[in-house]
């Protein structure tokens, strides 16, 4: 079976062709400890119960069903990007660019 490469894959594959890429020191331990961390992100062995208002539930419900996937998957990972720093508030990017008088085009 042969496979097609994506314009992605081919970009990769060239530019290990070409030999632009470098070993990483220490791959064994870079490697064990990414091991770890995918671990740690996947282990779920806390429970909570919270309260929340049927509007916001159903606006959650809803938004997991778009993206396909359980409504409780969807609150663990907005959990999981505001802790870990990557929940974005784009309505506050958007006023801090026009304050700053930049285009968002």
């Amino acid at each position: 079976m042969k496979y097609e490469l994506d314009e992605e894959e081919k970009e990769i594959l060239s530019t290990f062709e070409k030999g632009e890429w470098e070993k990483v020191p220490g791959m064994e331990a870079e490697i064990k400890r990414h091991v770890e961390y995918a671990k740690a992100t996947h282990r779920k062995d806390k429970r909570i119960n919270i309260r929340i208002s049927e509007k916001d539930m159903e606006m959650i419900q809803r938004k997991a069903i778009e993206d396909g996937i359980p409504y409780q998957t969807l609150i663990s990972s907005v959990i999981h990007r505001y802790i870990s720093g990557r929940l974005v508030d784009t309505e506050k990017i958007i006023l801090s660019t026009k304050e700053e008088g930049v285009s968002m085009v």
